[in-house]
């Protein structure tokens, strides 16, 4: 479903991906995890050809996205639904338009249509009764769920997942964490989501994997990923208390 070839992105002389190469298949969800600034938020936006490889290929099916013209690239784009990490909902218009947005912009439907398809998408969400509400009536969580409407509102093929429970607390986190799992069964989309929350990675996907250093690490099942004895993963799966070699384990947190 999507694939990359050997992609390396530099940002002057920086390196953020370095010869990465991993295909993601139809209808799983895929996380990519790791430290800050080691092109996870990169990769997603070279999918949708926000960026472009500074060498390499990013594939989408048969089609190279990292080449593709301006209509191909209109076609690839409209596969795609997106959930900002900020939600980047339009505080001045309520929810059900924020949702509607892409609707009006991008098809040529009528109120009606535009009407129904909106209502479904906010009652997937668990948001049925809350169109009229603005963004700065709703928490973290609801602006989430509304951005995440949004997102599926165009019936996409892949969603994005960009930090999806950044800034939630665990419980709401958790509850981000079945909808993502949810959509996935019920629409049969293929997800991507990134994210430094182990805890939720090794709950929703299908296949974990790491990057370090603009570098894949390794990319494995959760069952297996937990287990692993790659000192980076090791590493990260101590910081959050995965495993049971945390410092909490030791007595030397209070």
């Amino acid at each position: 479903m999507i694939r990359f070839d050997h992609v390396t992105k530099n940002f002057g002389p920086k390196k953020v991906l370095d010869d990465v190469s991993y295909e993601i298949s139809k209808g799983e969800v895929f996380c990519l995890v790791g430290p800050s600034g080691t092109g996870k938020s990169v990769s997603l936006k070279h999918m949708i050809r926000l960026l472009t490889p500074t060498s390499g290929d990013v594939w989408v099916g048969d089609t190279c996205v990292s080449s593709a013209e301006s209509h191909e690239l209109s076609v690839i784009r409209s596969r795609f639904g997106y959930l900002f990490q900020s939600s980047a909902l339009l505080a001045w218009i309520n929810v059900f338009e924020n949702v509607a947005l892409p609707l009006r912009e991008n098809t040529k439907m009528d109120e009606k249509e535009i009407k129904d398809r909106v209502c479904d998408a906010l009652v997937k969400v668990g948001l049925g009764k809350d169109g009229t509400a603005f963004p700065s009536d709703l928490s973290g969580g609801m602006q989430k769920r509304a951005g995440l409407a949004r997102a599926i509102v165009t019936e996409p093929e892949i969603l994005l997942y960009d930090e999806p429970t950044s800034g939630l607390d665990p419980v709401t986190s958790r509850m981000i964490d079945q909808l993502i799992v949810d959509l996935n069964n019920r629409l049969g989309t293929t997800s991507v989501v990134v994210t430094h929350d182990l805890h939720s990675a090794l709950s929703i996907s299908d296949r974990i994997a790491m990057l370090s250093g603009g570098k894949v690490v390794d990319i494995q099942p959760p069952g297996k990923f937990i287990h692993s004895e790659i000192p980076v993963i090791k590493s990260f799966l101590d910081a959050q208390y995965i495993t049971r070699r945390g410092s909490w384990e030791k007595g030397e947190v209070k």
